[in-house]
């Protein structure tokens, strides 16, 4: 293990804050100044900054399954373009070079102050990038159909906007005015990340904001390293399902072995399904992003004290992916559900592994789904995810109509939602009943009824339809979602993954899962 810091821990802690405020700052500018209900109201944004290296080293309170993948965006970045100037700007989203699923743009730009500081990134997800369904969430094959794919590429050029790059993005949408309103708000959260560390380097100078930054990271690793120093050596196995990936294939496996062994661990992924012909695959950076999201969560827990930020560059720690699985997918397979919905299922699978090594402290299922909804007609987009039950744990109940563990979005707000969009919502609320029993029950989900009040073509992309999430230690599983559609007031089932049009006046209702209980109940 590294020696400790010379940074005496006082100083440590400041810089810590400094870093995740200026991560926290980026993100409040791109959400003040964005167009899209997605962005503004929902917050389904993420940015952070790293050191030159491109290890990351403070993240704002955004989104993990975002976050914990953008350290491959700026290798990407680098990789493609080699060193960056002042002024450029980097766009990606190729889930195969960097990036998430499509929808997902990231911005990447260097700071620098004499010499090179570090990076600053911005992610966030537009409510259409193309592809073959307004929203860009479709029932896809491959991923050609899921949009406009954008390897690395410069949009800003030492200061000078690259017009041809932005004018054949814009070409690709629906939305064009949008999506270029939300790129702008990305701009301005890199501005201020360039402006907020280049501030610090004026105050301290630029060698010691670099030693800072190789201070946070070393000492990430060193909590990281102790707090799984705290798990008990052994191996530790679980597996659960995707229900289906849309083209009729069901009960998926995804499977995951532990392997504990004093401050390092390994964790395998072999006997997980191959790649599926539906969008439910996770290329490499989502099962990473997933992997660091849990060890942070269980780190902090075992330590009683928050890592930096950024996670530290996760050393001590083997992931193992089999090739062309769901949870390492190779093009060009279909990847738009990977992001939202096979995270998910990932980050479950490891919980429940964890639980045999740690039973007294694991919590029980959260809702495993991000229960998304796209939606499109002329002249506009929508895409929501919605909450649900949160698990719960050994200390308590499970929250109620939350989103949890890889998204950390709000729900939309009825007002934002009716007036951006043709829409009238019929109902929001609380889904009683919908939660585990057990000692502490788990969280209720939510109800959400919407009628269209134009055409709409509509794309849902769901799981835990069949099966609500598990409870743990004698707790009862919650209640399985729903998804139904009423037509002149007659109400049928929809499928958990499916397209349909949708007429003026018909009613989509979502009923999200609640959440695990916990202990056996009362």
């Amino acid at each position: 293990m590294k020696p400790e810091s010379s940074i005496d821990p006082v100083r440590l802690e400041v810089l810590r804050q400094l870093h995740t405020a200026i991560a926290e700052e980026m993100g409040a500018s791109l959400r003040r100044a964005a167009f899209s209900p997605n962005i503004k109201e929902r917050r389904d944004y993420s940015c952070a900054i790293f050191h030159p290296s491109g290890a990351p080293v403070a993240m704002g309170d955004h989104m993990p399954v975002h976050l914990g993948a953008m350290p491959m965006s700026v290798r990407a970045a680098l990789d493609a373009l080699g060193e960056l100037d002042e002024g450029d700007v980097v766009l990606l989203n190729d889930p195969y070079h960097g990036g998430t699923h499509l929808p997902d743009l990231t911005l990447v730009a260097p700071i620098h102050h004499g010499r090179l500081l570090g990076y600053a990134a911005a992610r966030a997800h537009h409510s259409d990038i193309g592809g073959m369904s307004p929203g860009s969430m479709p029932l896809s094959t491959e991923i050609f159909q899921e949009g406009l794919r954008i390897p690395p590429v410069h949009l800003r050029r030492r200061g000078e906007p690259v017009r041809e790059v932005e004018a054949l993005l814009l070409a690709n949408v629906r939305t064009p005015e949008e999506r270029a309103g939300d790129l702008e708000a990305q701009f301005g959260a890199i501005h201020t990340g360039i402006r907020r560390l280049r501030e610090m380097a004026e105050r301290e100078g630029p060698d010691a904001v670099l030693d800072g930054m190789e201070a946070l990271l070393d000492y990430a690793d060193r909590l990281l390293a102790r707090g799984i120093g705290r798990i008990p050596d052994g191996t530790y196995r679980a597996s659960d399902v995707m229900e289906d990936d849309g083209t009729g294939l069901r009960n998926l496996p995804i499977v995951v072995t532990l392997v504990v062994e004093g401050e390092t661990l390994v964790v395998d992924f072999e006997g997980t399904a191959p790649q599926a012909p539906g969008g439910i695959n996770a290329v490499e950076a989502i099962t990473a992003s997933a992997v660091r999201y849990v060890l942070r969560c269980i780190v902090e827990a075992l330590l009683g004290t928050p890592l930096p930020a950024g996670g530290g560059r996760l050393k001590g720690v083997e992931l193992r992916l089999p090739p062309s699985s769901l949870v390492n997918a190779s093009p060009p397979a279909a990847v738009v559900a990977g992001n939202v919905e096979t995270s998910q299922r990932i980050t479950d699978v490891l919980l429940l592994a964890f639980q045999e090594a740690l039973p007294e402290r694991m919590p029980a299922l959260s809702q495993g789904t991000m229960n998304n909804v796209a939606a499109g007609g002329a002249g506009f987009t929508y895409y929501e995810t919605a909450g649900g039950g949160m698990g719960a744990g050994p200390t308590g109940p499970g929250l109620s109509g939350v989103h949890a563990h890889m998204s950390n979005t709000l729900n939309t707000p009825i007002e934002a939602l009716e007036h951006a969009y043709p829409f009238r919502v019929r109902e929001y609320g609380i889904r009683e009943g919908s939660g585990g029993r057990g000692t502490h029950d788990g969280g209720e989900g939510l109800i959400r009824r919407i009628e269209f009040l134009v055409p709409t073509r509509v794309t849902l992309l769901t799981e835990r339809r069949e099966a609500g999430p598990a409870g743990v230690a004698g707790g009862e599983a919650g209640a399985p979602g729903e998804n139904h559609l009423e037509v002149a007031g007659v109400e049928r089932a929809l499928p958990a993954k499916v397209t349909f049009d949708a007429r003026k006046g018909d009613i989509l209702s979502i009923r999200t899962p609640g959440g695990g209980g916990w202990g056996p109940p009362n």
